[in-house]
């Protein structure tokens, strides 16, 4: 269980910048304890424990990168043809025997490299004849051979701890023979609702409700992180209700997530749940969409009060719930990621905060064009099913004109 002080993230200021929050985070916020041992076969996206050494070298002996012809570089002529009589042959997982002067063995990729020879001649590039092989000159020494150790020396970090693991990172570990990886617990992690407005899919809607769907967009988000996800349903506008839920909740979860119910209304009971079961530090973000959100520990569990707008929700979800999910899991920082793009829009903002604009990328031929999708507004779903990313633009930038250079986040590559 995650047992935070109720102060650990106290913040004094009135608007908290991004990347002040993700510093807090860093600084204040312990990993879980405890580790575990799982197969090979499940660790995909699990947690590194400790840092992984190589038990062998890799490749673990000296061996031929190519089809062709093992031979001992001095016998290599260094003008015309050099004639030498082919003497065996080694396949793949055999074993080689040694390479007389004046001889050549016929070798396939991934053998073993013969005893005294030391480089290898693609097939392409020679020509058997009569029982021999005819070289051309000027091939260098160890040309086409993989070196014992040429990737990974033996004893060698393979992985850091702290890796989120992936599809090549388990290739490694069964490339240096392991069975089993020690990582970290996963984090349990419980999603709210909040709000009498909503109902649940599959229900019939009330006269004034809407379907939820912030709380399946962010399951949906936290599927691709190192968590397992309780879905716990919609809270009611009730103050007591929600105050004993996220009690309840933080008993049994390493984190809460709640959408909706963290602005200044009299239905907004999320930040008065807070601070009835522990400590309330508002975190109001100076970003737009997003900037309502509430941070506090109840039971020594963080909760994260995201906003109700669809948009907000996401946005504010990748700038505080994300990197609290990566640290609590003893993850390495993942910064999301950024590259620039040609603006294809006018727009205004005040300065202070950073906005984030949805927006089409156009691919050809330099940057990529960003294109704002058509429509304000936090609640469009569809600006974000209908995007490809977000125009992050700075807290000095004031307005934006077509043909200016943007910093774009692209989502997609975090949903």
């Amino acid at each position: 269980m995650a047992q935070l002080s109720d102060d650990c993230f106290a913040f004094g200021g009135k608007l908290l910048a991004v990347e002040q929050a993700e510093a807090l985070i860093a600084e204040r916020v312990p990993p879980l304890e405890g580790t575990e041992e799982v197969p090979l076969a499940a660790a995909l996206g699990r947690v590194l424990a400790g840092a992984l050494c190589a038990p062998v070298a890799l490749p673990p002996f000296f061996n031929s990168a190519v089809d062709g012809y093992a031979f001992r570089h001095a016998d290599l002529a260094a003008e015309g043809e050099t004639r030498l009589t082919i003497a065996g042959r080694v396949q793949a997982g055999a074993e080689a025997a040694p390479v007389a002067p004046g001889t050549a063995i016929r070798i396939f990729t991934g053998a073993p490299m013969p005893p005294g020879a030391d480089t290898v001649m693609m097939q392409e590039d020679a020509k058997e004849e009569a029982g021999a092989v005819l070289l051309p000159p000027g091939l260098k020494q160890g040309a086409n051979c993989r070196p014992a150790g040429e990737d990974l020396q033996r004893d060698a970090i393979a992985l850091r701890a702290g890796r989120r693991l992936t599809a090549p990172d388990l290739g490694l570990a069964a490339a240096l023979g392991l069975t089993r990886l020690t990582v970290r617990p996963r984090l349990r992690v419980g999603v709210f609702s909040t709000g009498d407005e909503l109902a649940e899919p599959g229900h019939p809607l009330g006269p004034a409700q809407t379907y939820d769907s912030n709380r399946f967009t962010l399951m949906a988000l936290l599927a691709g992180l190192p968590a397992t996800v309780s879905d716990l349903g919609i809270l009611p506008d009730d103050g007591v209700a929600t105050a004993n839920a996220l009690a309840a909740a933080a008993e049994t979860h390493d984190l809460l997530l709640t959408s909706g119910g963290v602005s200044t209304g009299e239905a907004d009971h999320v930040k008065a749940a807070i601070e009835a079961g522990g400590r309330l530090v508002f975190w109001r973000l100076a970003i737009k969409p997003g900037r309502p959100a509430a941070m506090g520990v109840v039971g020594g569990t963080p909760v994260v009060g995201l906003p109700g707008n669809p948009v907000a929700a996401v946005v504010t979800f990748l700038h505080l719930a994300r990197p609290l999910v990566l640290r609590l899991a003893g993850a390495e920082p993942e910064p999301l990621p950024r590259f620039a793009a040609e603006a294809d829009f006018a727009y205004r903002k005040k300065a202070g905060r950073r906005e984030y604009v949805r927006v089409s990328l156009i691919f050809g031929q330099g940057l990529p064009v960003a294109r704002k999708y058509p429509r304000e507004g936090a609640g469009l779903l569809t600006s974000l099913t209908e995007s490809h990313a977000f125009a992050e633009l700075p807290e000095d930038v004031t307005q934006v004109a077509p043909g200016d250079r943007v910093r774009v986040l692209p989502f997609r590559a975090v949903f």
